[in-house]
């Protein structure tokens, strides 16, 4: 499910400018190589796991570099399935998607302020 105008898609943000906001929300940094990062926050409703994620491809740098420049890509979410994976088509929770739109809201609000 992608979650679409939320300001977040098309931004471009300095790696640890976008690492310490990512954090200070409650994101980690997974999946990612020198072009490319994948940030999640972990959203738990009813015994069930979501996943809100957001992508960022470098635009400048490499990502190891504090100073690469990365462009965010449009938030989307899943549902955790065991043992590993996550499932896009699976109906979403209202409650849990209205809770994803409050932190991309705060995120998006750190981000214009960059």
């Amino acid at each position: 499910m992608v979650i679409k105008d939320t300001g977040i898609g098309g931004k471009e943000v300095m790696l640890t400018d976008l690492d310490h906001y990512m954090k200070d929300l409650g994101f980690t940094r997974g999946a990612w190589d020198y072009r490319h990062a994948t940030y999640d926050h972990k959203i738990l409703d009813k015994g069930n796991t979501y996943y809100l994620r957001i992508e960022a491809n470098v635009t400048e740098g490499k990502l190891e570099d504090p100073h690469a420049v990365l462009k965010l890509e449009e938030p989307y979410m899943g549902k955790h399935l065991f043992p590993h994976g996550l499932d896009y088509d699976s109906p979403i929770p209202d409650s849990v998607v209205q809770s994803a739109k409050r932190k991309l809201q705060v995120l998006n609000e750190k981000l214009s302020a960059y």
